[in-house]
């Protein structure tokens, strides 16, 4: 069996929740309204009667006594009932249609003792709770009035007024659990209509439509909710799209270098090459460069899944940078470069793996050899910030430089810029993603800017040793 949905699930808590709220208020009201209208009785016969304790006063002045009503009972409803006109002995039509509404059947609940406290006339029972009213006559008490207080509600106009007061609760309540019903559905279709519109973008981003997108329409939970889809159906679109351009940039950059070998291959099968030093050579630098690239998607493999080793041990970060500045020293000159090192003279300690920094160092002076025109400068600076570091590597050159809207992307995997710092100039595009991977498992920071020589300045931040060597 089907589960009803969300929207019918919360309609139905809503809706029982105002049920059972209206049906506890109903209740209490009931239970107060009873109360407190028997009270009013009451207080409305505790006040008749204090009328009436004079009058019985009179009376036993009189007629000396209270001989008069044990003979004459009716002179007790005369008395009690305000009504002197019936002189028969019979108690008063009490029927509520024409009796006055305060008289209350005071009668019949009141009781009079004489002095001795012993019964004359009236209810026969005194309860715990009744009041009574000392009656006194010249100084002297003459007896007692008692009035048992009401329990229940019994006289037709009292009876009748009470069922039309539960009848005014009873409509109130059932209009209440209308509303609440409107409001229920209301609510429950309201709220959750954007919960909606996310589980039908939800299905749709399942099926591959990474462009789907949600309208956000308030700033609650439910709208962060929206926001956060929206974020992450941004991120898997734009996540799906570096596949594919990564899928292809692989495959481009594999089928270069093994058409190459093909077509050598292939000529020197049909002996329009001759297999000699040369074109061995020439198959040799081909699968250099297949080997090479398959080496830098393995080592990027490794950093995504956070399983690329590192040695870690203090070395010092000046010596390395002389080292690799020296090494590159004679490829410079030969591409027609002045290499100019700014090192400062003590070391600078840090912790890091001192063959995987090396080839950070290498891949950026290899692009600043290779992208720099001849007659330009390449220019190494290492500084540290501030007395416990971090140390910074800057690593810039001359002209050409990289426009500003394309810095950000120097570090994407394949990019490269397609004016002068093309594929013709070598480099799989893989070096600056590699180097990134490496500076931030360092704990350090990279970034490309704009160089006041004109052309390209990268901006190594890496943390240094907290004891520096004097």
């Amino acid at each position: 069996m089907r589960r009803p949905g969300i929207t019918v699930q919360l309609f139905l808590a809503v809706l029982a929740t105002a049920v059972l709220v209206a049906v506890l208020m109903g209740g209490a009201a009931r239970h107060s309204f009873n109360r407190g209208f028997i009270g009013f009785l009451n207080h409305q016969a505790a006040s008749r009667m204090e009328t009436i304790v004079p009058r019985l006063q009179q009376a036993h002045a009189e007629h000396g006594g209270w001989d008069f009503i044990r003979r004459h009972p009716g002179s007790w409803f005369r008395i009690v009932e305000g009504d002197p006109g019936r002189g028969d002995g019979a108690p008063p039509d009490l029927d509520p249609d024409t009796m006055s509404p305060h008289l209350l059947g005071m009668g019949r609940r009141m009781t009079l003792l004489d002095a001795q406290r012993q019964h004359v006339i009236g209810f026969p029972t005194i309860l715990a709770d009744s009041a009574e009213r000392e009656l006194v006559v010249d100084g002297a008490t003459v007896g007692w009035i008692v009035l048992a207080p009401i329990q229940s509600v019994t006289d037709a106009a009292s009876v009748r007024f009470q069922s039309d007061q539960l009848r005014a609760t009873l409509a109130a309540g059932v209009l209440a659990l209308l509303l609440a019903a409107l409001v229920a559905w209301w609510v429950a279709r309201a709220l959750l209509a954007p919960v909606r519109a996310v589980a039908r973008a939800t299905h749709r981003l399942a099926a591959g439509h990474h462009d789907t997108r949600v309208e956000v329409r308030s700033r609650d939970e439910v709208g962060q909710l929206a926001q956060d889809f929206n974020h992450l159906a941004l991120t898997l679109e734009r996540n799906e799209r570096m596949r594919r351009e990564y899928m292809a940039d692989i495959s481009h950059e594999l089928r270069t270098p093994l058409a190459v070998l093909r077509g050598e291959i292939e000529a020197m099968q049909d002996g329009i090459h001759p297999l000699g030093p040369e074109g061995l050579a020439l198959l040799h630098g081909e699968v250099a460069t297949l080997a090479k690239l398959v080496d830098d998607l393995h080592e990027l493999a490794m950093a995504d899944v956070g399983t690329l080793r590192y040695r870690r041990e203090d070395l010092d970060l000046t010596a390395l940078l002389q080292r690799e500045c020296a090494a590159f020293a004679g490829a410079s000159a030969e591409q027609g470069l002045t290499l100019e090192t700014a090192l400062p003279e003590r070391a600078l300690t840090m912790q890091g793996d001192a063959d995987r920094l090396r080839q950070l160092l290498h891949n950026l002076l290899a692009n600043a050899v290779r992208y720099t025109d001849a007659g330009g400068r390449i220019r190494v600076n290492l500084a540290a910030t501030t007395p416990q570091g971090p140390g910074v590597i800057t690593v810039e050159d001359t002209a050409p430089g990289v426009p500003a809207e394309l810095l950000p992307r120097l570090f994407e995997r394949f990019f490269r810029v397609e004016s002068s710092r093309g594929r013709a100039s070598g480099g799989s595009g893989l070096g600056l993603a590699i180097g990134r991977s490496i500076v931030e498992a360092h704990g350090g920071q990279i970034q490309a800017e704009a160089s006041p020589l004109g052309g390209l300045r990268i901006r190594v931040t890496l943390p240094l040793a907290a004891k520096q060597p004097r």
